[in-house]
């Protein structure tokens, strides 16, 4: 049990070290927390491998190559031997792989949606490596370009989406015996 504590009391030690260290790039881990899926801790390891400004990498591309969340194609005279993706910085690997799995559950997420319509296509695995993708290209832009991370919602994703939602709503509507008539916000405002 001494040992234990001794452990845990080592393991508190070493956060409040790395914290101390990383409060110059607290901006830019605040600004990776407002991804869904994204805690502290993960945006922490982020900044730690790729750099506060991730300055290294000249396109998102770049960055995801680099972790190796890119598709490998291993083909010969048309025929497609090897689709896996490239060994890369595997703590990165590692940490967006936990970081997109989380994504996927917070409901209303865009990342939950993409992957919603990924996983009927391609399997659960694939779907994942490309939310993964998605979200290494994401964190190449809040740290390289400074900007924050806004949330759309699942229905800003695809404007079908939206019209056939919008469709079935009016034809709901007309079931129960209302005469729909859309008109635009604008619109209906001044008359």
């Amino acid at each position: 049990m001494e040992r234990l504590k001794l452990i845990e009391l080592q393991l508190q030690e070493l956060e409040q070290t790395t914290t101390q260290m990383l409060k110059e790039q607290e901006e830019a881990i605040v600004r990776l927390c407002e991804i869904p899926g994204l805690k502290v801790t993960a945006a922490e390891q982020i900044v730690a491998e790729a750099g506060p400004q991730a300055a290294v990498f000249p396109t998102a591309d770049h960055l995801a190559s680099w972790m190796g969340a890119c598709p490998g194609r291993q083909e010969s005279a048309g025929h497609s031997r090897n689709n896996r993706c490239p060994k890369g910085n595997r703590t990165l690997r590692r940490v967006l792989t936990q970081v997109a799995w989380a994504a996927v559950k917070t409901k209303g997420s865009r990342f939950h949606a993409l992957f919603s319509r990924w996983k009927c296509r391609m399997g659960a695995p694939k779907a994942i490596w490309a939310v993964v993708h998605r979200i290494a290209c994401l964190i190449w832009m809040v740290l390289h370009e400074g900007v924050r991370y806004r949330e759309m919602g699942s229905l800003a994703l695809d404007p079908k989406a939206m019209q056939r939602r919008k469709n079935q709503l009016i034809k709901q509507l007309r079931t129960l015996g209302y005469d729909v008539q859309l008109q635009p916000l604008a619109e209906a405002t001044t008359t």
